[in-house]
């Protein structure tokens, strides 16, 4: 990967809505070659996805809440339970299996408190927890693309 390929990924992670005429434009290179870059990219599996991002309180879900987990079950039965739990539920937008102090960070978007604790109630219920914390964001300050 060569500084023009971090050029194009640069210009896609901050608007993938750019057309290709305009990424080759910005990094100095026709319509072909950069196609073939960013296909290379793409099939490398360096741009997993182009998406949108959404505004989540125009959407409705303005809360968002960071859930630590804490199991002291850490066998590949439960490890599965608590994989297909997280991919069933829509709340769960971003899931860390983490070291240190906590086994599992999810950053979990609903609409209000009542939401969340029904999101609480259906996560205890479904695999045996040792310690659920949840931590309600006030204001999110930063959301970038990597620093490439």
């Amino acid at each position: 990967m060569d500084e023009t390929d971090r050029a194009i990924l640069r210009l896609i992670a901050r608007d993938a809505s750019l057309s290709l005429a305009e990424i080759a434009a910005e990094v100095h290179l026709t319509p072909t070659p950069c196609w073939k870059r960013i296909r290379r990219l793409e099939k490398d599996g360096v741009i997993k996805a182009r998406v949108a991002v959404l505004d989540q309180k125009a959407l409705g879900l303005p809360v968002s809440v960071f859930v630590s987990v804490e199991t002291t079950d850490h066998s590949a039965d439960w490890l599965g339970k608590f994989a297909a739990l997280v991919e069933q539920t829509p709340e769960i937008v971003d899931a860390w299996r983490m070291g240190g102090d906590v086994d599992y960070l999810l950053h979990v978007v609903v609409s209000d408190i009542s939401a969340y604790d029904a999101f609480y109630r259906r996560m205890i219920a479904a695999v045996p927890l040792r310690n659920v914390t949840s931590r309600f964001a006030m204001e999110q300050i930063k959301a970038a693309p990597l620093p490439l």
